[in-house]
């Protein structure tokens, strides 16, 4: 049985293990000009294999309820394995929650875990007072992106430069948003 609850200090170190890597042969390409982008699903071979460094200045918090920085975690666990987790924040001045990270174990992708974990994390932004969920993907991650869309969210802008000197470098930010009203 899966299980869903607040993230507790003892969680930290198993979430950052969880796998977020991923495989995939389509991306989505970007193309721009005078009158905007376009951003259209395109086929690459072999496969693309992406695998995340891990990120020494994450910090998803430390209290059991809420984090004094504004973010939120829930994990999904079976027993004592964390099979995912979500961290949201919220921000007051725009109303709007932020999808930080959200992670599923490949053992439990497309089985459903993601869609519970994107519904812990517009729960606490409708809670929070939330206009709107945020988050962003980068262009290379198509898996992600569909899921994103069948989640409800809509690509609502871009950044060509976010990942500059970094080891994602020449990605393409796409930012999605999802309506909470």
């Amino acid at each position: 049985m899966i299980d869903m609850r607040v993230a507790s200090s003892a969680d930290y170190d198993r979430i950052d293990a969880l796998d977020d890597s991923f495989t995939t042969d389509r991306i989505f390409h970007v193309t721009g000009g005078d009158s905007g982008f376009e951003i259209r699903s395109v086929a690459v071979q072999p496969p693309l294999r992406k695998e995340y460094p891990a990120d020494p200045e994450a910090d998803l918090g430390d209290d059991e309820d809420e984090v004094d920085d504004g973010h939120h975690t829930v994990v999904a666990v079976e027993g004592e394995r964390i099979l995912g987790f979500v961290t949201v924040s919220y921000a007051e001045w725009n109303q709007r929650a932020r999808i930080e990270q959200i992670t599923v174990d490949p053992e439990y992708r497309g089985k459903g875990l993601g869609g519970a974990l994107m519904a812990r994390a517009e729960s606490y932004g409708r809670k929070a007072g939330a206009r709107t969920l945020w988050l962003e993907v980068t262009h290379v991650n198509a898996p992600a992106v569909r899921a994103y869309r069948r989640f409800g969210f809509e690509v609502c802008g871009l950044d060509t430069s976010l990942y500059v000197g970094t080891p994602a470098e020449g990605e393409i930010a796409l930012f999605m948003s999802k309506s909470l009203d």
